[in-house]
């Protein structure tokens, strides 16, 4: 039996959250990508393959914000069977700095066989600019 799409968005985020990212890159299809359409400067715009979202991910998951929790999360399951829409709101901090972030979010994933073959995370930049722009600030002092 196959898991179903909304079930394999619900592992993704939580592996995401728990910055596991051998539990994120498997639910990857081998050829599926991540892509953040809205980002700020020096984060790529689409890493495409296990091997390019694992490297990427284990040299900057969680090294400038950690995540506690993501709160309201709403799952929309479409029309087609495979894609799902997520909106939640992230809350942790900032590494360098021990701030609190707050992030919301709206990705839209298409699963296929148990597998994520595509992964829109479509962040606020804002929050990504200012953090960095406070840790820089904090650097300088």
């Amino acid at each position: 039996m196959t898991t179903s799409s909304r079930t394999v968005v619900e592992k993704v985020l939580r592996a995401g959250r728990e910055v596991d990212i051998e539990t994120f890159v498997e639910l990857m299809a081998p050829d599926g990508y991540l892509e953040w359409p809205y980002r700020p400067p020096g984060v790529p715009g689409r890493l495409r393959g296990r091997a390019e979202i694992r490297r990427h991910l284990t040299e900057t998951a969680g090294t400038f914000i950690t995540f506690d929790e993501y709160r309201n999360v709403v799952l929309h399951e479409t029309t087609d069977p495979e894609v799902v829409i997520v909106e939640y709101e992230a809350y942790g901090s900032v590494v360098a700095t021990g701030k609190p972030f707050e992030q919301t979010v709206i990705a839209v994933l298409r699963v296929r066989n148990g597998q994520i073959l595509s992964y829109r995370d479509y962040v606020n930049p804002l929050p990504l600019v200012e953090a960095l722009a406070n840790v820089t600030a904090a650097r300088s002092d």
